[in-house]
């Protein structure tokens, strides 16, 4: 009985929630091939023989922006990420990673910077002296910087 081990509690929440296939949309999320994606394509076909009509979804990767595709019966279950989104302004760019402060002042360096469209506009926007916040989508344990917004004053 005394070698359990509570000190590693996560705060509860699950990373994924389970959602009926038919009641998924186009621009929502979904994981796909255990990754979580956003759909950019679905189609349901009729019901067949067997009288399940099956759902077709096309998914980017959020992080990978790889594409991935799965079918599934209507009726049946598939696990939809919990995706957060947060801005937070850019303080410095240091070794590859942002330097982000949050609204209360905490300074994290944890995000890298990506080379790909996103991460250009940051890096350029930053040697330009602009002061602009960076949206960060997390999910599934992992982040990444996927927007800019100017600072309105």
């Amino acid at each position: 009985m005394g070698d359990d081990d509570f000190q590693g509690g996560a705060s509860g929440a699950s990373q994924t929630y389970p959602q009926q296939c038919s009641a998924l949309r186009k621009n929502g999320y979904v994981m796909l091939k255990g990754r979580p994606c956003k759909i950019v394509e679905m189609s349901t076909s009729k019901t067949g023989k067997h009288g399940h009509a099956k759902v077709h979804l096309v998914g980017i990767d959020l992080f990978t922006s790889k594409k991935y595709e799965d079918i599934c019966p209507s009726t049946h279950n598939m696990n939809v990420p919990n995706v957060t989104r947060r801005d937070f302004q850019l303080v410095d760019i240091d070794d590859g990673f942002l330097s982000l402060m949050e609204d209360s002042g905490e300074v994290r360096s944890d995000i890298k910077l990506v080379e790909d469209d996103v991460g250009k506009n940051i890096k350029k926007r930053f040697e330009d002296g602009d002061s602009f916040m960076v949206t960060i989508l997390a999910a599934c344990g992992e982040e990444a910087a996927v927007g800019v917004k100017t600072i309105s004053s």
